[in-house]
């Protein structure tokens, strides 16, 4: 008599000591939507001979803002990240709150394993941030550039808070772009 070997199952969602799975709490996180934002910041301090190093980018969705006075924002950031290495050395950095026609721009910024930002910045409109170094989309809702305050550990991400130094409406009409139940969405579709 010959035993069947079961066949494997999908695994169990371990819980958390608090009871939540991974999977239960990005579901119930999927359904908080969510305006995107390009997080840009340059390498090195600009220089009296203008930009030296790389740009570096990359899409946010957990950004919000945290204070009027002093205008303050806070951006999320994985943990070991690229962008989070770089703000732990250069205080500097900017947001484009990104407008529904910059869709392919959220998912550009969005991938993982990239090695260079240079190619994903080339055919970009952007201006550089006169306080930052760093590019601000031209057809972005707003953009403001940041000075780092305060940085937080919280669990596998740094929270980074930035106290506003610039903020610009570059095309304050266009709708915005959200994400929602982890797909970029057009406001009102």
């Amino acid at each position: 008599m010959s035993q069947k070997t079961p066949a494997p199952t999908a695994p169990d969602p371990t819980p958390h000591a608090e009871g939540v799975s991974n999977d239960e709490f990005r579901a119930a996180m999927a359904r908080l939507a969510a305006g995107v934002c390009l997080i840009t910041a340059h390498e090195t301090p600009l220089t009296a001979d203008g930009p030296r190093g790389e740009d570096v980018g990359m899409t946010a969705t957990a950004f919000l803002s945290v204070s009027l006075d002093p205008p303050l924002v806070l951006v999320s950031l994985r943990e070991g990240s690229r962008m989070d290495d770089l703000l732990a050395e250069q205080p500097l950095w900017a947001v484009s709150v990104l407008a529904d026609h910059q869709v392919q721009i959220a998912g550009r910024f969005a991938m993982k394993n990239r090695i260079s930002d240079r190619l994903l910045f080339a055919d970009l409109p952007y201006v550089r941030g006169e306080a930052s170094g760093a590019p601000l989309l031209t057809g972005a809702l707003a953009t403001l550039e940041c000075r780092t305050e305060n940085r937080v550990a919280a669990g596998d991400h740094t929270l980074v808070v930035g106290r506003v130094l610039t903020a610009g409406l570059p095309s304050p009409d266009s709708p915005p772009l959200t994400y929602f139940r982890g797909k970029y969405r057009h406001l009102g579709r």
